[in-house]
């Protein structure tokens, strides 16, 4: 791990690296919001350059990570930093990513909780709260009857147990999010048979790779 500190160095190039995956592509333009000790420290402490080497999915213990600024004209990354002192119902350590890659956008909200965990508790406005420590289904699709058991099912035939599951949606019978978090890992067929689904917008899956 590069530091000066996991919860400011290792735990922000993991949701950069997160968010990447999200995304599905490395960014080419990112806004930046640190938030409570995060915004007073991100400078100092390298959470600035941390959060830089994730979005150009540099590895946690990865050298470059100490002047990931010299290497984001390469990696045509364009950011901008903005900093909220005083979030009274963000976590102390929360850092918001608005990324944008060819035609598509994505919002990530991360928490960075020490020794390199993190939590990312919002997805495109989706309450998400998962570490990526497990194969993650994200699910964005319409708020339809009997749509959970559908996936849920599909899920089963790859003999994939589930470890934890979360559902939100912007309101009854509009967008919906299920965030699914697994044991084992998903064939490619069954994915393309999600997203294949006439109610189903999008299907992002981060299996468990070393983030």
């Amino acid at each position: 791990m590069i530091g000066p500190s996991s919860s400011h160095t290792a735990g922000v190039v993991r949701i950069g690296r997160v968010a990447i995956r999200i995304l599905g592509k490395k960014p080419e333009i990112a806004t930046i919001t640190f938030y409570n000790s995060f915004a007073r420290t991100y400078q100092g402490h390298g959470s600035d350059r941390a959060i830089l080497a994730g979005l150009m999915d540099f590895a946690t213990d990865d050298r470059r990570i100490k002047d990931a600024f010299d290497f984001t004209d390469n990696n045509g990354l364009s950011f901008e930093f903005k900093a909220v002192a005083n979030a009274s119902t963000m976590h102390p350590n929360t850092v918001k990513l608005q990324l944008k890659a060819s035609e598509k956008e994505v919002t990530v909200v991360g928490e960075s909780l020490g020794g390199g965990m993190i939590n990312i508790r919002e997805v495109n406005g989706f309450t998400a709260n998962f570490n990526a420590n497990l194969h993650t289904l994200i699910i964005t699709a319409d708020d339809t009857k009997g749509s959970i058991a559908f996936i849920t099912d599909i899920l089963s035939h790859d003999d994939c147990n589930i470890a934890t599951m979360s559902v939100s949606r912007k309101a009854k019978n509009d967008e919906a999010c299920q965030i699914i978090e697994m044991d084992s890992d998903l064939k490619p067929i069954s994915l393309e048979y999600m997203q294949s689904l006439r109610w189903v917008h999008e299907v992002i899956y981060i299996p468990n790779i070393d983030l």
